[in-house]
């Protein structure tokens, strides 16, 4: 079996559909089965609502990164298999650094989870950020997703304080970490 190359860039116009239901379908594979569906669903209509998403991408304060892999069936074709967006503007009163840049999301599709297209998102994110002159990079992660908290935690974020993030109507708490960003992250190659 070959192992999947991940290829990590900046999603095209014509991919937002593709990308609105990548959010959509990796956002409730990660919290439906915790979580009230009837918050989930308000949630998710509201979040990933087309109009939504294309606002987000055309927001000069926002940076989407898409994961693709070729699809095994036709080279030519790449599938989206994970995002990642980050966001600049204001900071939670707990970051060190006023002037950090969020990362307001990071899925993967449940298939590729452990595949390394995480891994491959995040180290995009990271010299993104820094090419970006960012010294510091912050996220919200809900308290009772572990394999998040553990992801972000190999990655060097560490907890710095808490916020609430609300789900429908319901009010969870989320932890938030941060960690700095290395000059020489800057340094490599970022998406086009």
């Amino acid at each position: 079996m070959v192992a999947d190359v991940v290829h990590v860039r900046r999603p095209r116009h014509d991919e937002a559909a593709e990308l609105r239901d990548l959010a959509e379908r990796t956002f409730r594979a990660a919290f439906a089965a915790d979580n009230d569906p009837a918050d989930v669903e308000r949630y998710v209509c509201r979040a990933f609502a087309a109009r939504q998403i294309d606002a987000e991408l055309e927001d000069p304060a926002s940076r989407f990164m898409v994961a693709t892999i070729r699809d095994p069936g036709n080279l030519h074709q790449e599938r989206l298999v994970g995002y990642a967006k980050l966001r600049s503007g204001p900071v939670e009163p707990c970051v060190s650094d006023a002037a950090a840049i969020e990362l307001e999301r990071i899925y993967v599709d449940q298939a590729k989870l452990g595949r390394g297209v995480g891994a491959a998102l995040m180290a995009v994110v990271l010299r993104e950020a820094a090419a970006r002159g960012h010294r510091t990079i912050w996220l919200g992660v809900w308290e009772h997703n572990h394999r998040a908290i553990e992801f972000y935690r190999r990655w060097g974020f560490e907890v710095v304080g808490s916020h609430v993030f609300r789900l429908g109507v319901d009010d969870q708490t989320d932890l938030v970490m941060e960690r700095p960003l290395e000059p020489t992250e800057a340094a490599a190659p970022t998406t086009g």
